[in-house]
Formats: structure tokens, sequence, C-alpha cells
């Protein structure tokens, strides 16, 4: 199905549902579920203009810093990991019982230890995304299939030619798996963050607009994020069926055979 296709298929859901809550709170004065028309005005108001620059802004770089130090940092680690065994199992141990650390719980000793500025929030999004990354990435470089190991070893090729064209293509598939649960832990915990202990950004905003019973800036800050999330992770699929096209097309040959 074509993207288009896929569009039009999936657009009936989302304007019926917009339709339904319009007729459902037109005439209806509960505080709790405003009207439209009220959303639209606090989005037009604060986050196109008021709130962009002061609290979306940070927001965005928080997330696309921390997101970007747990990639470097859980694609390298979880390489280094997956292919020295006594690498894992000096490191393992240490890195499951952290992982099951929820990572919302990393938010008050970060916050008390680096305070509420911007350094605690890339810390937060870095710490919670990492997991997922540094695992993704151990799996696919031990589902590496004993065959190609084989077959390189008997090529003689150097670490870094092994590296490139064997370790990487073969761990890559599951490496993007992480990362995409990555990005979502990374979203969530830049909002998490940002409402605890915070002076600006998109969670502080929404925050406060339920702190001072502004339910049509809280239904706009909850707009903004699933936007947001959606577009996030609409580029980051674009990107991976690229980088992945290879892997997708060779699915698609075995399923069709």
């Amino acid at each position: 199905m074509s993207r288009l296709r896929r569009l039009l298929f999936g657009a009936p859901v989302p304007i019926i549902t917009v339709i339904g809550y319009h007729l459902l709170t037109r005439d209806a004065a509960d505080p709790f579920y405003p009207g439209i028309s009220l959303i639209v005005d606090s989005l037009n108001a604060v986050w196109l203009f008021e709130a962009a620059g002061s609290d979306v802004v940070p927001s965005l770089r928080n997330l696309f810093t921390g997101y970007g130090i747990a990639t470097v940092a859980g694609v390298g680690l979880g390489l280094g990991v997956g292919l020295v065994r006594w690498a894992s199992e000096l490191v393992m141990p240490m890195m499951n019982f952290a992982r099951s650390v929820p990572p919302l719980m990393l938010i008050p000793p970060m916050v008390l230890v680096f305070g509420v500025g911007d350094l605690s929030k890339v810390t937060i999004v870095a710490l919670g995304s990492f997991f997922p990354i540094l695992l993704a990435t151990i799996d696919g470089v031990r589902q590496t299939e004993a065959g190609h190991i084989d077959a390189v070893k008997a090529m003689r090729l150097t670490p870094v030619q092994r590296l490139t064209r064997l370790w990487l293509p073969s761990a890559t598939p599951s490496m993007f798996a992480g990362l995409q649960t990555g990005l979502q832990f990374a979203l969530v915990l830049m909002v998490a963050s940002e409402m605890v202990a915070s002076t600006r950004g998109i969670g502080y905003q929404t925050v406060q607009s339920q702190l001072t019973f502004d339910s049509p800036g809280v239904w706009s800050g909850i707009i903004v994020l699933a936007v947001l999330g959606f577009l996030l992770n609409a580029v980051f699929t674009g990107i991976r069926n690229r980088v992945l096209a290879w892997h997708i097309g060779m699915r698609a040959r075995a399923h069709d055979a």
C-alpha cells in the first residue's frame, strides 16, 4: 500500500473523532472538556507565539541532546559488549540491575544532583533511552548467523572490515528497533522531567495550565505533544526504511517465496 493510500485509509478515524468531540462539547458547559474553538485559540495564543521559543525549543533541545548521547553510548557499548565475551560477563549483571529501575524514578536523584536546569533534563533523557538502545544492539550482534561469521573469518578481513561488512549490517535491524523504543522513552522522560521540577518546557507549561485550571491550555499542551510525537516517529520511520531498504526488500522476497 502506497503512502498516500495509507494516509487516506487512516484519515477517517481521527476526522470522526474530532467531529464527534466537537458535537459533544459545542453546547456543553463542562470546564474539563472545552470546545474545539477554545483549544485552537489556546494553541494559537500560547504554543505558536508565547511558548514557542521559551518552552518548545528548550524541550526539543534537551530531547535531541539526551537522545543523541544515548544513541552514541548505547550503540558503541552495545557493539563492544556484544562482540567481546568477557566484557559481556563483566558488564551485563550491572546493566540488568540498572535497567530494572523504572526510568521515572531517575528524576528525583538527577534533579537533586544537577538541579532544575537543562543538565538534569538531558541526563534523565539520556539514561532512560540508553538501555533499550544498548540491549537491542547487543541482541543484534549476537543474532549474527554462524555461517556468515565463518565466511568472514575465511576471507581474512580486517577488524574494521568485519565491523562494517558483518556486525553492523547484522545488528542494524535490531538496533533500529531499540532506537525507536529509546526515542519513545526520551519523549516521555522529557515531558515528565519538566513536570516535576522545571522552570520552562512543554511539560512545565502544561502543568501550569493545570494548576491554574486552564483546561484549554492543558488540552492544547497534550495536542502539541501528540503532534510532536507523531512527527518524530514519522521522520524516524522514514530514515529507518531508507537505511534498512535492503533488509525490508529481502524480507519481502522471502515472504513472497
